[in-house]
């Protein structure tokens, strides 16, 4: 897995600077949102993270800096998120299990996938690359959950059907975020999670091993 990219503090107390920088990214996705990366300025994210302009380039040196710890925020929930789960189980129970919580980081980090994505066509032509392949170590970690179940004999796909699944998981993920607005006057957050997870696996049921020969699931 890529490395974090070196944003540089000049604070050495690290639970400081984890805590600096949740505030400002807190602060700039709600402007980024709002303003857009352009119009935003380092004094207006000092401004709404709750400190000055002089404390916040203790903790940054660019503005492009707060994309990169967006995204890497997201990453780490993520990664939390789905490391929390036994994957060795490899079972269709455990991949169903990591979909819904990997659902669950997208709702709680709508705002930061939106900005992510907005906002990624701001970053220089030797930043989007990192933010792209966090996206892809994403998918991995989605990716991951399933090759399991196929080592373990719970479903038997292919190496590309493996990845399409696994991007297809990714997407569906986002969905709720970027269509929340119209998916929420129909459905919550569980409802979705149980419709979607019930939709993936209706196209997945015929590459279970038990079932193609002939077994009791």
């Amino acid at each position: 897995m890529e490395n974090k990219r070196e944003v540089h503090a000049s604070v050495k107390d690290e639970r400081l600077v984890e805590k600096r920088r949740d505030q400002m990214i807190r602060g700039a996705v709600s402007l980024f949102k709002q303003k857009g990366f352009h119009r935003t300025t380092t004094r207006e994210i000092a401004k709404a993270a709750g400190f000055s302009i002089g404390t916040l380039y203790e903790y940054i040196r660019t503005k492009e800096d707060v994309l990169y710890l967006v995204c890497d925020s997201i990453y780490e929930q993520v990664r939390l998120e789905l490391e929390e789960l036994d994957i060795d189980q490899g079972t269709v129970d455990s991949l169903k299990l990591g979909i819904a919580h990997y659902f669950q980081v997208m709702d709680r980090m709508q705002d930061e996938v939106l900005v992510m994505y907005q906002e990624a066509k701001s970053l220089s032509k030797d930043a989007l690359p990192y933010v792209l392949r966090k996206e892809l170590e994403m998918v991995a970690m989605v990716e991951k959950l399933i090759v399991r179940c196929v080592e373990t004999g719970e479903l038997e796909l292919d190496e590309h059907q493996i990845h399409m699944l696994a991007q297809n998981v990714f997407v569906q993920g986002q969905m709720w975020g970027f269509r929340r607005w119209a998916l929420q006057k129909r459905y919550s957050l569980q409802e979705y999670i149980d419709l979607q997870v019930e939709l993936l696996f209706a196209g997945v049921t015929g590459f279970e091993k038990q079932r193609r020969t002939g077994g009791v699931v």
